[in-house]
């Protein structure tokens, strides 16, 4: 489908069963959440940004935040129906769901299918026990395989996500994980290496020497095994961390790496449209009181300039395999090609083997995705 053609709706869904170390909104945890008043909350928000996004189908919708395979089937049922009211729905919708992999939110799928959702992706993290012990998971890996086995029963496409280069990680290791990850036959895997994010546990434990991170020439040995594993498996890489078999790329994500349209509901979420930057209220009472008050729960609906636009399309667009068309972007943005990129950085790092570049299109080379966070640096020019 044409970037044109392509609008996404993302679902932000605030609330988890437990508290948890990646969830943004473990403060907000909640024993009994009336179900009834964030369903409706919800559809004001989608009525409301369905006003201002409008004229093409949805080619994606996206379940995510706290634990949104918690939510009751029928509020997942009531919002793939009112935006397919909206907006009406490409033949080929991707409805994806992001869930733990728990025996309490796998016992739901069967019903979330029902529902109308068609593609899950399950946060696995690991396939060693030790190694989801530290990073703070719930599950072990018994439970998680047999959640991943209920869901590829469940949905007719399914996802499940990995972390590696961890400390103690050795490549032998990495190598047996991955390998039988890819023996389970899933379409697409997501593989990222730990990253320290500031005021993260990590964070503290390195800066007192509790745990020591790969440098970077480790880590880059295990993102080439990755790379190679999963291309001898029919699963290249098309993201810089994701890899899917032909077909099977999250069209979802694309619509973000790609800069498509895409509207955001619920706490916390963020939308694109019309060159508009949309963020909605993050706490979930402030977000129910600005539905309250406004109908939607928009916080923020900031105007970004051309040169802005320009600038978050070429540093997502450079994340994928296929690059970026400056061409295109130049078209959309109506930022001159010719300001978008130093050229001549550009015809450094080509010549260098990091970067291609053949007419208007520009793309990272697989070992200039190991240095992606310079190589932005230095080439994007606006």
């Amino acid at each position: 489908m044409h970037l044109a053609d392509s609008l996404a709706l993302y679902i932000h869904w605030p609330f988890c069963v437990s508290k948890c170390p990646y969830c943004d909104f473990n403060s907000h945890v909640r024993e009994t959440t009336d179900q009834a008043a964030w369903l409706d909350a919800l559809l004001a928000d989608m009525a409301y940004e369905a006003s201002q996004i409008g004229g093409r189908p949805l080619t994606s919708i996206f379940f995510g935040g706290g634990t949104p395979s918690l939510m009751p089937p029928a509020t997942v049922a009531a919002l793939i129906s009112a935006a397919e009211l909206h907006w009406g729905f490409a033949s080929d919708i991707e409805i994806t769901l992001e869930a733990n992999p728990s025996s309490v939110e796998a016992a739901r799928f069967a019903d979330l299918a029902a529902a109308g959702v068609n593609r899950v992706s399950l946060g696995l993290q690991s396939l060693d026990n030790e190694v989801l012990k530290l990073l703070g998971r719930a599950h072990d890996v018994e439970e998680g395989l047999a959640a991943l086995e209920v869901a590829q029963k469940a949905f007719s496409r399914v996802s499940f996500d990995l972390i590696y280069a961890l400390p103690a990680q050795t490549l032998i290791g990495w190598e047996a994980e991955l390998r039988r990850a890819l023996s389970f036959g899933t379409g697409h895997l997501s593989l990222y290496q730990l990253t320290i994010e500031p005021g993260t546990r990590f964070e503290t434990l390195v800066r007192t020497g509790a745990l020591t991170p790969k440098d970077p020439d480790e880590a880059a040995e295990f993102y080439e095994l990755t790379d190679a594993l999963t291309t001898e498996a029919g699963l290249p890489r098309y993201e810089i961390s994701n890899h899917a078999r032909s077909g099977q790329e999250s069209r979802h994500n694309l619509t973000y790496w790609r800069y498509g349209s895409y509207a955001g509901i619920g706490p916390g979420a963020h939308g694109r449209r019309g060159g508009l930057a949309t963020v909605r209220h993050k706490k979930p009472e402030n977000f129910l009181n600005a539905v309250a008050r406004n109908s939607h729960g928009a916080q923020q609906e900031e105007a970004l300039s051309s040169a802005e636009q320009a600038r978050e399309a070429l540093l997502m667009g450079l994340r994928l395999r296929e690059g970026i068309d400056l061409a295109d972007i130049a078209r959309r943005t109506g930022v001159s090609a010719d300001a978008l990129i130093d050229a001549d950085a550009a015809s450094r790092l080509a010549g260098y083997g990091l970067l291609s570049q053949s007419g208007s299109r520009i793309t990272v080379l697989p070992d200039g995705m190991l240095l992606l966070d310079r190589i932005l640096t230095d080439v994007v020019a606006i």
